[in-house]
Parts: structure tokens; sequence; C-alpha cells
């Protein structure tokens, strides 16, 4: 069970631990100190809906057939997660991570949600990290701890969002330096190599 949660929480986060256009929104807010805890909130319960739809909706597609895809569906996930794990190891090598915060106005709360959906919904890559990727991760965990898997995953964007909106203040300086990020993009690395290995491991690619 502890183990299930642990992998989810570490997947969820390491995928969400790249700055793009949500997440320097999210720090903008935090910076300014508009809608700092809606701000949050409304990132960390997209986040856990569509991990939920991801995990419940794979679940239930393969649910007759998972013993014949499982090897292939753990292939696939290996092969992604070190996908992105050589990303950020390149752009710990070459220093390509930057600190970009938009400058769309955003001072209403009706304004500011709404700006928030299209950065967060109209992006596929949320779709491919939180519905593909971590349901299929999930078909390794029998029963309740597949709901330990689910709560840690989305437990991590919570723990991220809360963090980046309140912590804005303190981690902006830090995260101007080029040597930050490459740290960063490091750990996220290895986390994913790691995680690669584990995955392939399971569906008995080695």
């Amino acid at each position: 069970m502890l183990s299930a949660f642990l992998t989810g929480f570490i997947l969820g986060f390491s995928l969400i631990l790249a700055i793009g256009a949500q997440n320097s929104f999210v720090l903008r807010q935090g910076l300014m100190g508009r809608h700092v805890f809606t701000v949050a909130l409304f990132c960390s319960l997209s986040d856990a809906l569509l991990i939920s739809i991801g995990i419940a909706g794979i679940s239930i597609f393969l649910n007759n057939y998972i013993d014949l895809v499982s090897d292939w569906l753990f292939g696939i996930s290996a092969i992604w997660l070190a996908g992105y794990g050589l990303l950020r190891l390149r752009d710990a090598i070459n220093g390509n991570s930057a600190l970009v915060i938009e400058s769309a106005s955003s001072n209403g709360l009706t304004s500011t949600l709404s700006f928030l959906a299209v950065l967060t919904f109209a992006n596929p890559h949320v779709y491919l990290d939180t519905v593909v990727l971590i349901g299929s991760v999930s078909q390794q965990f029998p029963g309740n701890t597949k709901l330990a898997y689910a709560i840690g995953a989305s437990l991590a964007s919570f723990v991220f969002f809360f963090s980046l909106a309140y912590g804005a203040k303190l981690l902006s300086p830090t995260m101007q330096k080029p040597t930050a990020w490459r740290l960063l993009d490091s750990f996220i690395a290895f986390v994913m190599f790691t995680l690669a290995i584990k995955v392939a491991q399971i569906g008995s690619w080695f």
C-alpha cells in the first residue's frame, strides 16, 4: 500500500515539476498575491480529476484484456518515462530550462479562473501525463493499492501547486539561477529513469 502511494506521489510530482504556462501562471499569481488559494486549489482539483479519470477509465477499458496487453502497456510506459528523463537530462546538460512568467492580465477571479482553465485543459500534455501515463502505470497495482496510488499521484499535485503558489516569493530568486534548474532537471531525470526501469521490470522486459 505504501509502495503504491509513494510511486504515485513521486511519478505525479516528477511529471508536474517542469515549468510550463500553467505553472508559470500559478507562480505569477503567488508573486502578486492574487487569488492564491483559489488558483492552487483549481489546479490541484483539475489534476486529481484527470488522474481519477485516467486510472478508472483505463482500468475499465482494459479490464478483460489486462493479462494480454499489460506487458506491452508497461513497456510503452517505460519508454515514455525514459523519454521524459532524456529530455530533462538534455536540459540539465544544456541549461535550457528557464523561469518564464506569463504577462497576461488577470485581476478578477472569474477572468483568472477562465484563463487558468484554458491553460489547463487546452494543453494536450496534461492528458498524456495524467490520463494516459499515470493511468497506465496504475495497472501494476491491484485492488486497494490502486486507490493508494491514485491518492499519492493526486496529493502530489496539491503539494506542488500550494507550495508553488505560497512559496513563490521565496522560490523566484533561486529559480532564476541556471544552476538551480540544472540540479532540478538532473533530479527529475534520475527519478524518471528509475521509474522507467521499475515499470519495465514489472512488464518482464528485462
